[in-house]
């Protein structure tokens, strides 16, 4: 895979992470890993259709969640991830990958997204484990996001 296709959404993360949550995330260390969902964790897939076929999966844990909700809001403190909260990690994943498939249109490449879909176990998602290209964000203050890249 080339880095050159997942460099928008590790860029996008950084530039919407910023705006969004008032945090300047840095990259973790990029890597190739079996996607496995675990206890606590909560994960949204954004499909991808076009010139670039598969998924995106961003993972985070729920504490996690909650800090980058409450920052998202300011800093009004989330204790449990409600129907707001789960909107809202929703919708910073709907705009990294918004944002990314920007970036790939510029690049030359084209590619659609589907709406995100929060997933809470592998199996009601119907999602295999299989390796992906795996860019984890450290939040200073706040935890890691995973970004896990699944390209056909």
């Amino acid at each position: 895979m080339k880095a050159e296709l997942i460099n928008p959404f590790l860029e996008s993360a950084r530039i919407v992470i910023e705006q969004v949550a008032n945090v300047r995330p840095t990259t973790g260390q990029l890597g190739i890993k079996d996607v496995k969902f675990a206890e606590k964790y909560i994960w949204i897939q954004i499909g991808m259709t076009g010139q670039m076929e598969g998924d995106i999966v961003f993972g985070l844990h729920e504490e996690v969640a909650l800090k980058v909700v409450s920052a998202m809001m300011g800093g009004f403190s989330i204790t449990e991830m409600n129907d707001i909260g789960k909107s809202a990690i929703s919708e910073l994943s709907n705009m990294i990958s918004g944002n990314a498939s920007t970036m790939l249109f510029n690049q030359g490449v084209r590619v659609d997204i589907t709406p995100p879909k929060m997933l809470h176990s592998a199996h009601a998602a119907g999602f295999n484990a299989q390796k992906a290209l795996t860019i984890p964000l450290i939040m200073e203050g706040i935890g890691e996001l995973d970004i896990q890249v699944l390209i056909a």
